[in-house]
C-alpha cells in the first residue's frame, strides 16, 4: 500500500483550508485518510501552519511520499531538516545531542525571520489605511437637470 502525506481541502467556496493528513495514494482528495497531522490556512498573512512534527517525521521514516506542497511546507516547518539529521545520528556521523543543538539553532533562526516577516506585514497593511481611520467618501457630481 503507497502512503501519501497530502492536503484535505476544506473550507467554502474560493475560502481554502486544508488538513495535512497521511492517506492511502488510491483515496480521493477529500476522502478516508489514516490520520490527520495539522492544518495549513493560505489565506492569512503569513499562511498559518499547524503541524504534530514528531508524527510527520514517523510517517516520513515509514517511508510516506509527501506531495509537493507539502515537502514545502515539511521543509518550512523543519521536519525534513530533522529527518537529514536523525539520519546522520544513524550513520554515525554525530551524536543526537549534537543534531537536537543544531535543530535547535536552525529553528530559533527561523523563528525571529518568521516574526520579523510578520511585523513587515503589518507594516504594509496599515501603510495601506487612509488616516482618518475611515474611508474618505467621494463628492457626488450634479449633473445637468435637463
Amino acid at each position: 500500500m503507497s502512503v501519501k502525506i497530502r492536503l484535505q481541502r476544506h473550507g467554502s467556496k474560493k475560502r481554502p483550508f486544508y488538513f495535512i493528513v497521511v492517506a492511502d495514494a488510491r483515496s480521493p482528495r477529500d476522502g478516508k485518510f489514516i490520520q490527520k497531522l495539522g492544518t495549513y490556512n493560505p489565506l492569512t498573512m503569513p499562511a498559518t501552519i499547524q503541524l504534530d512534527r514528531q508524527r510527520a517525521l514517523d510517517w516520513l521514516n515509514k517511508g510516506a511520499q509527501p506531495t509537493d506542497t507539502v515537502r514545502r511546507i515539511l521543509s518550512y516547518k523543519g521536519v525534513l531538516y530533522l529527518k537529514h539529521l536523525l539520519r546522520g545520528v544513524k550513520l554515525g556521523l554525530f551524536d543526537e545531542a549534537t543534531a537536537m543543538e543544531k535543530f535547535q539553532k536552525w529553528f530559533s533562526e527561523h523563528e525571529a525571520q518568521i516574526k520579523k516577516r510578520q511585523e513587515e506585514a503589518m507594516r504594509n497593511r496599515r501603510g495601506r489605511r487612509p488616516q482618518g481611520g475611515r474611508p474618505q467618501r467621494r463628492p457626488e457630481k450634479k449633473g445637468d437637470e435637463s
